[in-house]
Formats: structure tokens, sequence, C-alpha cells
């Protein structure tokens, strides 16, 4: 039997970490004596890589002040976390989807523009550390959409292309999805419009978590 492969993105799709991730950003910008994008920018930057996210946050900053930004978000989220002070609620219906799929006997993975720490961190707040056979992140890939995450998540899990969906709420997951063949399926909850998902190849943008299990256990 061929194997069903349910990759998720993180930030925005299975967790609402906007709030933390924008106050991470504004203090690291403010750490370079740079003025803080706005939250709007911000969002839409999330899903990349975090070096790719402060060069489209600021492309005219000078490399010394990019390597500034990144070193002083980093230190800004693991401080978060010592303290116990990370806010990254779980959307509301997600537990229970992947319940869902993990018993009608799906294959779960993540990729996401997270660290390792940060994200092993989040499945495990949440519970979900065990539900997850493929975890595939920034610090080993290159960033979205360049499809080296979800790659690596196919062979590990020994899925091929055509068996496997690629969930996301951004056009970088999409691009990623679409350039090796792996069905894009959007989530409209996050941080990209649902008609960008749609330009960036996703077959489908599901409105709620209820509405992406019935388009994937039909």
């Amino acid at each position: 039997m061929s194997v069903r492969l349910a990759v998720f993105d993180c930030d925005g799709t299975l967790v609402d970490g906007q709030g933390a991730i924008c106050a991470a950003m504004e203090r690291a910008f403010a750490a370079a004596a740079l003025p803080a994008p706005p939250r709007p920018a911000i969002r839409r930057a999330v899903g990349l890589s975090l070096h790719h996210a402060v060069h489209h946050l600021a492309p005219a900053a000078e490399p010394e002040a990019v390597e500034l930004i990144v070193g002083a978000y980093k230190d800004a989220f693991r401080a978060s976390r010592a303290a116990g002070e990370l806010d990254e609620p779980l959307f509301a219906g997600m537990a229970d989807l992947i319940a869902a799929l993990r018993a009608a006997g799906w294959v779960l993975g993540v990729a996401t523009g997270k660290s390792d720490r940060g994200l092993v961190h989040c499945l495990a707040t949440h519970g979900l550390s065990d539900h997850f056979a493929t975890l595939q992140t920034a610090d080993r890939h290159p960033s979205k959409p360049h499809p080296a995450m979800l790659e690596a998540a196919l062979a590990e899990t020994l899925a091929d292309p055509a068996g496997a969906v690629m969930i996301g709420d951004t056009a970088y997951d999409m691009a990623m999805a679409a350039e090796i063949g792996v069905r894009a399926i959007g989530v409209s909850w996050g941080y990209h419009e649902a008609h960008e998902l749609r330009a960036a190849g996703a077959a489908f943008v599901a409105d709620s978590p209820i509405e992406l299990q019935e388009y994937l256990l039909r």
C-alpha cells in the first residue's frame, strides 16, 4: 500500500505564532538600531527562513546589520521560551484534524521555517510530538519555496509526490509543493490571502480544519 503523506507548515497553519514572531522581530530590529517593519509586513514574511525573512523586510540593510537582527531574533525567542512566556496557540480544530488523519492511516510531517529547537518545543507544548514521522526545518534546508524540505520528507517516509500533500498558509508553501508535483493545499486562517495561495498553485483552500479534514478524507 502506498504511503499517504500530509506535510504541514507550522506557523500560520498549525499554530498562531504571529504575536511572538512580531514581538521578537521588533526587538531584533531595535537591537540593530533600525525601525521595525510594520506588523503586516512581518506576518507576510512568516514561512521564510530567518535570514531570508530579514532580507525581505530590510533589503537595504548591511550584512552586519542582517546578522545582528538574526542573532537578536533568536535571542528573543530563546529568552521567551526560557521564561515560559512563548505563546504559540494551536489553531482550534487542528488537534482533532491530526488525530483523524492518523486514524485514517496518513503519515504526517512538518516543513517549517522554524529552527529544530523551536519546532520541537512547539510540538511538545501541544502534545503533538508523537504524531509526526518527519520534521524538516530551516536549520537543515534552504528557505521555502525551495523544495528541499519537502523532498527530504518524501525520502524519509518513502512517499511518492503523487501520494503526498503540502498544507500551508503561504504562497511559499504552495510554490514549494508545485515545484516537485506534490498537491498543494492552502488554509485561509494564516498569513497570506486565499487568492495568493491559488495563484501559487493551491489545488484547494480550506476555510477551517473540519473542511480540510473532509477534503482529505473524502
